[in-house]
């Protein structure tokens, strides 16, 4: 199965959020072809969330699954040790009081 790019899919990412009226920003920009792709979400209200694609091995479908929770500070510090691990990494922050993320949207969960 041909796999979408980084690039292509942050980009396409970011227009599906744009279009809803979500702000969205590239706060970390990885390897174009094959860098993994963390979204932060920030409520606004001092908490945030951070979600990593994941890969069950069970069914074979990739999902989205909680990195960290908490307070904005506290994920910002898990996504720089994820950073520090990986400098290939995308880091996406997305902005919305209503905690839309769109990650489970059609051609976004898989």
């Amino acid at each position: 199965m041909t796999r979408l790019t980084a690039k292509f899919w942050v980009q396409a990412y970011m227009a599906r959020l744009e279009f809803a009226g979500i702000p969205a920003y590239v706060m970390a920009h990885g390897d174009d072809t094959a860098g993994a792709v963390l979204v932060k979400l920030s409520t606004l209200d001092g908490q945030a969330t951070a979600f990593q694609r994941s890969f069950d091995l069970m069914s074979g479908e990739r999902k989205w699954v909680t990195l960290s929770e908490g307070s904005e500070a506290d994920v910002d510090a898990a996504l720089t040790k994820q950073r520090s691990f990986d400098p290939d990494l995308w880091v996406i922050e997305v902005e919305d009081r209503h905690g839309r993320h769109m990650l489970d949207e059609p051609g976004l969960a898989d």
